[in-house]
């Protein structure tokens, strides 16, 4: 059997929140319809967005479904920008180094569409935001960040960082698709006024997100329609995919403090043993003792080796590992994020990401420690290709 250790992608679909997506499938009835059928599936579409809020610590009026993380954070980007732009002009976006590309094209394009300006906070060497006093509030539209960092497991101190923006009057976003199911969220708590997550990282389908929305926030929405959701997204309802979602989330949070304990163990047997059978092996990212990092994280760069290279070795060998995030279109690239960190390019390459989950196991473990260091000697002895970089 295939070894899979990159939950981060995605994490395999929990049995009962696919029973669940079956079932639901079979209702038959539109949400918006007034009749008894359309009714029905109203109840479970709001019985759904209740299960989901709850999980998040928010009230369900504050739970918009989305099609993912991906919409969410254009929703939340785009559409705080353009509210707050919408009676001065407040063209100042702080974000920082390395966040996901869900995020930075989002940015990239509001700076070419819209003459947004980019302010790009600094990482330090461990993948932690260094902040300085919001200035200039007037001009800024908002301040959008990772809870936990996708690639490195950085977590953050999201309400330390969000309360110099608070007291500012500047709106933020959290972008907590990769810390959702791993770390407690009480958006309530948070101080913030959009946050972003994911299904499927849960164990729930593709296909299905949501941006919890302060009931104080304004957005201004990107698909307009019939206004189904609070005037902020439009489009018939998923009932089935919110349901399962529903499911994948009630179980995700009931096992969450456990099945960190049990991951750290596991990422903490993964990482000593990378550093004994591949002693050129650095770890990005804090020490797992720190507390920083989430459990489920173990991120290394393999210096003189290309990512891509081991990748494709580990494959073979039957493991299923990352470069960084999936999300970038297949294509192998540089690690934003260790560039963030002020790492070189080399060392941008040379990286690779495992990730545990609800299925990963000690056997899932040793067979990676069985693999690595073959696979490491060959793609080491290849080294580094010429490439262009999209960098460039």
């Amino acid at each position: 059997m295939p070894v899979y250790l990159d939950h981060a992608a995605t994490t395999p679909m929990r049995p009962e929140a696919i029973a669940a997506f079956a079932d639901a499938m079979g209702v038959v009835g539109n949400p918006s319809s007034i009749h008894s059928q359309g009714q029905q599936a109203k109840r479970m579409l709001e019985e759904a967005r209740e299960a989901v809020a709850a999980t998040l610590g928010c009230d369900p009026i504050e739970v918009v479904f989305t099609s993912g993380g991906t919409e969410s954070i254009n929703l939340a980007v785009k559409g705080l920008y353009w509210a707050r732009n919408a009676q001065a002009r407040r063209p100042r976006i702080l974000v920082p180094g390395g966040e996901h590309h869900a995020t930075t094209d989002t940015i990239e394009w509001l700076e070419r569409a819209e003459d947004a300006r980019a302010e790009w906070l600094d990482l330090d060497a461990e993948g932690r935001i260094v902040t300085a006093p919001i200035a200039a509030p007037d001009e800024t539209a908002l301040l959008t960040f990772l809870a936990v960092n996708n690639e490195v497991g950085t977590i953050q101190p999201v309400v330390d960082l969000a309360a110099p923006a608070r007291e500012a009057g500047v709106p933020v976003h959290v972008d907590a698709v990769s810390a959702y199911g791993h770390l407690p969220i009480d958006f309530a708590a948070l101080g913030v006024d959009a946050l972003s997550v994911s299904a499927h990282k849960i164990g729930g389908p593709v296909g299905i997100g949501a941006l919890v929305l302060s009931r104080t926030s304004t957005v201004v929405p990107l698909i307009h329609g019939g206004g189904q959701q609070r005037q902020v997204r439009s489009g018939t309802q998923d009932v089935a995919a919110a349901v399962s979602f529903a499911v994948a989330a009630r179980a995700a949070e009931a096992e969450r403090a456990a099945e960190a304990a049990r991951l750290g163990v596991l990422r903490d047997r993964l990482i000593a043993g990378v550093r004994s059978a591949v002693p050129e092996a650095v770890l990005s990212g804090p020490e797992p003792a720190s507390g920083e990092r989430v459990a489920s994280n173990a991120h290394f760069v393999f210096p003189g080796a290309q990512g891509d290279s081991l990748l494709f070795l580990l494959d073979m060998a039957g493991l299923s590992v990352s470069t960084g995030s999936a999300c970038t279109a297949g294509i192998p690239e540089p690690s934003q994020v260790l560039l963030a960190m002020g790492r070189s390019e080399l060392d941008a390459r040379s990286a690779l990401r495992f990730t545990l989950g609800r299925t990963s196991t000690e056997a899932d473990v040793a067979a990676l420690l069985d693999a690595l260091p073959a696979a490491y000697a060959q793609a080491a002895r290849a080294g580094h290709a010429e490439r262009a970089s999209r960098l460039a």
